[in-house]
């Protein structure tokens, strides 16, 4: 049979329009034989080296020669942890976590935010200046926020930076996270390079659950909504009713949800293969009880970061205002954190929406604990429900700022449901979209079930043989590779 060496070889090149996916089989086939090498290499050093390489190549695919800026900031921040470790000045580990933040920031706002400053400029100023041709570099915001926390953890003497430089290189780039995170602390990862989780036939089990929860929630639920319904309303609001509006809402939700839950699933799962424990990153968010309770539950490891590295600071220098520096402490982290996921004033809005939300329930609980009291409700399964109904929809809500691609179309989408609200067009929807309303319905199900039934599935997985764990990997794929009818989607938090 002959073999087209031209295309074999693209496979292997940069295509910023083809990066490589967890979902792609040319993905599958190069990790089962990085899987089958470090099978038969059982020296750690060596199968650090294997995992440096192949994280590299997998960034490579990526964001092609943007592989020099992420070897750039793992030489940086490794020198800077030395610097301000092995200097017993104060003033000059000052200088050099200030560097290490000037640099790690700088990158970060250049990249991200160039043109969103001369946007700005040319608004309030009626200046002219035309937009650079910048291209972002994916996962910019995961390896600089860990770059970030090394540098601060070292300042902070909660540890001693890591000896070998392609240890600390590893951390930066291991190419489960280096995309979309989670946004593991160096402290948690690196300890597992010399001592990798146990090899067992649980840690295998808990892998296959994850990786194939991971492409079903990926491919069969948040592509498929996506494509088939949730893109057509964001796009022209306008030209459908207020039903469908709410319902394209509701489904950009799960769509969120099940595409990031589902990339964090199957990096989980692949890293545990490989020896790592990475961070959980998603803990039912749509149970909570409150927008609080939510970050607790959503993006776990950067609501970590948030929490440790600018709540709490900031907080902590506000302390003397009381309730009201908490307050303040929220809106500077959550205006920040919208900015964090891009340069577009909707982003800001986002974070802002979430702040407000937080800040009103600080100020109002004890107004809605005596109220609930008074109601003879507190406690009840019913004022759980309710909590959970509120808070759900502020959070929907929220979200049409975070998908609408501009204010004006956020605003269309609010104003059909508001104006244009016709419930006799929902069987037309579920006529017209039934195989979306079922995945819709599916995704919430699952989602709202009592978490201890994931528990029973990774039992189950326990209990069956390699066989039929790798049987159990097969049709999540092969029910992946149905559901999907066009080319993969990338991750949405890519662009972040």
């Amino acid at each position: 049979m002959f073999i087209d060496i031209n295309k074999v070889a693209s496979l292997f090149k940069f295509d910023q329009y083809d990066p490589l996916l967890f979902a792609s089989s040319f993905f599958l086939f190069l990790f089962l034989g990085l899987l089958l090498i470090l099978s038969v290499i059982k020296e750690r050093k060596i199968q650090s080296f294997l995992l440096i390489a192949f994280s590299v190549f997998f960034y490579y695919k990526a964001s092609g020669d943007f592989i020099l800026l992420l070897l750039g900031a793992g030489i940086a921040n490794y020198l800077i942890g030395k610097g301000i470790y092995r200097n017993e000045s104060q003033g000059i580990k000052r200088f050099f976590l200030l560097l290490g933040i000037v640099l790690n920031l700088g990158v970060l706002i250049y990249f991200k935010y160039t043109n969103f400053f001369i946007e700005i400029y040319n608004s309030a100023l009626n200046g002219s200046i035309d937009a650079w041709d910048i291209i972002q570099p994916l996962g910019i915001s995961f390896y600089i926020f860990k770059a970030l926390s090394y540098i601060f953890d070292i300042y902070l003497e909660m540890h001693e930076p890591e000896e070998s430089f392609f240890d600390f290189f590893l951390y930066l780039s291991f190419f489960p996270a280096i995309l979309s995170g989670p946004i593991d602390r160096a402290g948690d990862f690196l300890p597992q390079i010399k001592n990798p989780l146990p090899f067992t036939n649980s840690t295998i089990a808990k892998a296959v659950f994850l990786i194939s929860l991971g492409l079903l929630k990926k491919n069969l639920i948040a592509d498929y909504i996506s494509i088939n319904f949730v893109e057509r309303v964001f796009d022209e609001p306008s030209r459908f009713t207020g039903v469908e509006n709410l319902l394209a809402v509701y489904g950009y939700t799960l769509q969120i949800y099940c595409d990031f839950s589902g990339y964090t699933d199957m990096a989980i799962g692949i890293g545990m293969l490989m020896g790592f424990k990475m961070m959980d990153n998603f803990n039912y968010p749509f149970k909570a009880v409150s927008v609080t309770d939510f970050w607790r539950r959503w993006h776990l490891s950067l609501s970590a970061w948030l929490q440790n590295y600018l709540f709490k600071p900031v907080q902590i220098g506000l302390r003397s205002f009381r309730i009201w520096g908490n307050a303040a402490a929220i809106f500077v982290t959550f205006t920040l954190c919208g900015l964090w996921h891009g340069a577009s004033y909707n982003f800001i809005i986002w974070g802002l929406l979430h702040a407000l939300f937080m800040i009103f329930s600080l100020f109002t609980k004890d107004i809605r604990d005596k109220a609930a009291a008074f109601l003879k409700i507190k406690g009840t399964w019913f004022h759980s429900f309710l909590k959970v109904f509120i808070t759900f929809h502020l959070i929907a809500f929220a979200w049409i700022f975070f998908r609408a691609a501009s204010f004006e179309k956020a605003e269309t989408v609010l104003k059909q449901i508001i104006t244009f609200f016709q419930p006799e067009v929902f069987p037309q929807f579920v006529d017209a979209f039934f195989p979306v309303f079922i995945l819709m319905s599916i995704g919430y199900l699952i989602h709202f079930l009592p978490s201890r039934l994931e528990l029973l599935a990774q039992s189950f997985m326990e209990r069956i043989t390699i066989a039929g764990q790798a049987v159990i990997l097969a049709l999540a794929i092969w029910i992946s590779a149905q559901a999907r009818f066009a080319d993969l989607q990338p991750f949405i938090y890519f662009q972040f």
